[in-house]
């Protein structure tokens, strides 16, 4: 008694009144905004370009120019850093050349201050990386687009999962309040004499099974709600309040004919550019061979106290190196950027073919999906009807308390397998349409046309 009481409560959190204190209705578009900002996967992807972004604003070092300042103070007896500090300082007199004064020079002190500017003038390398860091920076973004539109279908599962969990209890309280109603009338036809106590024993057995199936699936529909809060990025938040109903086989039947707008795929996309920055990397790496050539300018303090003091001084000019042979190092990062660039273009055009499969896949799952929901529809009515005769030919003595029970268990078995029809179908239109590039935000509509 105390289990079925417990699990009352949790399943309250599904079909609570709206007006209940601290909670809140959810609608399937405001768990697509809660899950565009919170849920981890999104985070994460989000965390994945802004790591891109900074990597590739750490090429522009090789490209645009760097201007430091330096200060630093010397003192010393050595006869050539001595001599030094006086030139500089532009204190140089015949007593400066005085022998003795140069092999045994008193300690003299210099204050040094700088300022230099260096410039690239040519770094093939630099530009190269860049490009590739750019692609890069482009495919994160493009996998941030996709990781989001995923993130979006598992929130429609999660979502129209606890919707489907809070029907199945429904539909399970019905069931056991119609094998409470069996129980009843097989004790009253036993006290008429009628049917035997079998009658009443086999009827009380499926009462307790479904008791059984109700507590289970109440328990399921409280974890139901969890994992919806988890998928959006909330798992401590107990308030959701979903839709007591699912959408109705008429609006569920015409997502497959729903307009979307179609464009390529995100993942394919990034796969793609990673293939570009790939081969980019190749080139990039060929150009280390090349010669650089930088520039720079300073300009110069020297004084025996003071940071900017004495006369200033500058010096310009222009480098050019090339590195004739670095032990193969180039050579091998050549070769790596070379097989790299092969495993990204396999792996783009692995993605594609993929893609393509994928969205006939589920093209077709969503129209299996929409002829069993058709089935599972009639099946409802069917079995409806069914019981209602079963039950008065076993009022009649024309029929068992075990056929009366089967037939009872299959109306309500036929509810729950409609319903899981309505959620396939959902599914499979919410999936077909991201294998597609389609918008899963398309299924908002059902929040205006659908469940009640």
């Amino acid at each position: 008694m105390r289990s079925t009481i417990l699990a009352t409560l949790a399943f309250a959190t599904v079909v609570a009144p709206e007006a209940a204190l601290g909670q809140r209705p959810l609608s399937l578009s405001e768990a697509f905004a809660e899950a565009d900002g919170r849920a981890y996967s999104n985070r994460l992807s989000t965390a994945r370009r802004e790591v891109a972004a900074a990597a590739r604003l750490t090429t522009l070092r090789g490209i645009l120019p760097s201007l430091q300042a330096e200060a630093g103070w010397m003192r010393s007896t050595d006869p050539l850093s001595a001599f030094g500090f006086t030139l500089r300082q532009r204190m140089v007199s015949q007593l400066s050349f005085d022998p003795n004064s140069l092999n045994n020079p008193a300690a003299i002190s210099n204050v040094g201050g700088s300022v230099v500017l260096s410039l690239p003038v040519f770094n093939a390398d630099a530009w190269l990386g860049r490009s590739a860091a750019g692609r890069i920076e482009d495919a994160a973004e493009a996998e941030e687009h996709w990781t989001q539109s995923d993130t979006r279908l598992q929130v429609v599962r999660a979502y129209y999962g606890g919707i489907l969990a809070g029907t199945r209890v429904a539909s399970l309280e019905e069931g056991l309040a119609a094998a409470r109603s069996h129980v009843r009338r097989a004790e009253l036809l036993h006290e008429q004499g009628l049917v035997t106590r079998s009658d009443v024993l086999l009827a009380s057995v499926g009462a307790g099974k479904a008791e059984t199936q109700l507590l289970a699936a109440q328990g399921e529909a409280s974890l139901a709600v969890t994992r919806l809060a988890i998928v959006l990025g909330a798992p401590n938040d107990t308030t959701l309040v979903l839709p007591r109903t699912l959408p109705s086989v008429a609006n569920v039947s015409a997502l497959p004919s729903t307009k979307t707008e179609t464009q390529p795929r995100a993942d394919v996309e990034a796969a793609r550019l990673s293939s570009e920055a790939a081969t980019l990397d190749v080139r990039r790496a060929t150009a280390l061979l090349l010669p650089r050539i930088g520039s720079f300018a300073r300009y110069d303090w020297n004084h025996p106290t003071s940071l900017i003091g004495g006369k200033p001084s500058w010096t310009v000019g222009i480098v050019a190196s090339v590195s004739l042979f670095g032990g193969a190092s180039e050579l091998a990062e050549r070769r790596r950027a070379q097989a790299q660039a092969k495993t990204a273009t396999a792996m783009a055009d692995a993605l594609d073919a993929r893609a393509q499969l994928e969205e006939r896949e589920w093209r077709n799952e969503l129209e299996v999906a929409v002829a069993r929901l058709a089935i599972a529809e009639r099946a409802v009515s069917q079995s409806a009807e069914a019981h209602r005769i079963m039950t008065r030919k076993y009022e009649g003595g024309l029929a068992t308390i075990t056929e009366l029970l089967d037939t009872s268990t299959q109306e309500i078995a036929s509810h729950l397998e409609r319903d899981a029809a309505i959620y396939d179908v959902i599914v499979a239109a919410a999936a077909w349409r991201l294998a597609a590039g389609g918008r899963v935000t398309d299924l908002t509509v059902l929040d205006r046309n659908g469940a009640e």
